[in-house]
């Protein structure tokens, strides 16, 4: 892991020269006027790791500008033109999942992967460069208001998307309980729009729960790798150990993914020590195995994986890991694609930094940035039929995809 040790280094040391220049600048600027550009000029060359041709002599000119003619420049909080100018460059580089936080941003992200925030209940990001639900969370009121994974979100309250990060959509959907918000949505596989109006509640993010079904056959449905979901999932094997089940249907559906130490903790429960769950390719070629390192206690049961446009990152870790070596089948529609792996980088004054540090490959070294994983058993749910109720996630008998599973483990 050296290359990622030394990546989230530098980018704390850009973050904190950035904060001695300004405090610097305020004093030396009054006592010696334009003579500080060339001074910051030669102190930045002189850092260590810093390259030869960065001048950050327009950012002055820039800010002396803003200072001096800006009309309402009374009104200019000095530490929200540096969040803004942190998170410009951050947006500079074109990836939606590398994202600077506010110290407020930041509390609320790790409020959610902690598993407790308020807002809709649902996860969202980019696709084709449109702002897109990845999945509903289960009895979430997102999921109470009928929001499918791959609906495209047009507009909130009257905001219109385009062009809008991901971050700030959030911003906009989140609120407290019993506030209410308002979206135009599209579908994935048509034109039309429809608007919901969803009053907001606080979401407990469920990890893990299990159902016995047809008598022998352990139902395992993974909501979200959270902080939680190891504990969760270890008590739900030494149920199902004690139980009368003797094999497994794995549910990743609508899944968006979570924490990757946790799906390779949990792919340990399948696989045998020391087996390959993924893969990580960073920037400079290196890669990085990580491997099962548990006790394999359900190896021996067959097992079938559901997952849907709603699998995402660390649920396609998972199925990937399954598939791959231990030619699990994969039932239901083709996953999201989110193929990259992010780091949480805090800093003191309570931002912090989503940073995307690699790309991640199958145990095999596919790729599914972008493409998704393709189920082995395709099985697709008609929107029609899930709109009128003829089609139930989850429900046995109203469940395509499920019943497939079912019958396929049994075989």
């Amino acid at each position: 892991m050296q290359p990622l040790t030394r990546k989230i280094f530098i980018l704390t040391v850009l973050l904190s020269l950035g904060a001695g220049f300004i405090s610097g600048y305020s004093y030396t600027r009054y006592q010696e006027g334009n003579t500080l550009k060339t001074s910051l000029r030669e102190l930045i060359n002189k850092e260590s790791g810093q390259p030869d041709n960065v001048d950050f002599s327009l950012f002055w000119d820039v800010w002396d500008t803003l200072q001096a003619k800006y009309v309402n420049n009374d009104t200019i909080e000095t530490q929200k033109l540096i969040y803004g100018a942190i998170s410009g460059m951050v947006n500079s580089v074109g990836d939606p999942y590398t994202v600077f936080f506010e110290p407020s941003t930041s509390k609320k992200f790790q409020e959610e992967i902690s598993g407790a925030f308020s807002g809709v209940g649902m996860e969202i990001g980019k696709r084709n460069n449109l702002l897109t639900v990845i999945s509903p969370i289960k009895d979430s009121p997102a999921f109470r208001a009928g929001i499918k994974a791959g609906d495209r979100i047009l507009e909130i309250n009257t905001r219109v998307t385009t062009d809008m990060t991901v971050e700030e959509a959030v911003n906009l959907i989140r609120g407290n309980k019993g506030t209410k918000v308002k979206m135009m949505l599209s579908p994935s596989n048509s034109n039309e729009t429809r608007e919901v109006e969803i009053i907001r509640d606080t979401i407990k993010i469920p990890a893990v729960q299990w159902t016995l079904r047809d008598g022998n056959v352990a139902h395992i449905e993974i909501f979200v790798f959270n902080s939680n979901v190891d504990g969760e999932f270890k008590k739900a094997v030494q149920e199902i150990i004690k139980s009368k089940a003797n094999r497994i249907v794995l549910d990743l559906r609508n899944n968006p993914g979570g924490l990757l130490d946790s799906a390779v903790n949990l792919a340990g429960y399948f696989l045998d020590k020391g087996s390959v769950v993924t893969i990580e390719n960073f920037g400079d070629g290196t890669k990085n195995e990580f491997k099962a390192s548990g006790n394999a206690e359900l190896k021996n049961y067959p097992t079938v994986v559901l997952i849907n446009g709603g699998s995402a990152s660390a649920s396609e870790i998972l199925a990937g890991a399954l598939h791959d070596n231990r030619s699990i089948k994969l039932i239901g529609e083709t996953s999201f694609g989110k193929g990259s792996v992010q780091e949480l980088a805090k800093y003191v004054d309570g931002s912090s930094l989503k940073v995307t540090i690699a790309k991640w490959l199958t145990p095999s070294g596919i790729s599914i940035s972008e493409k998704g994983i393709n189920a082995d058993i395709e099985i697709k749910f008609d929107p029609k039929e899930v709109e009128s109720g003829a089609i139930i996630q989850g429900e046995q008998g109203k469940d395509p995809q499920l019943d497939k599973a079912l019958k396929v483990v049994k075989q």
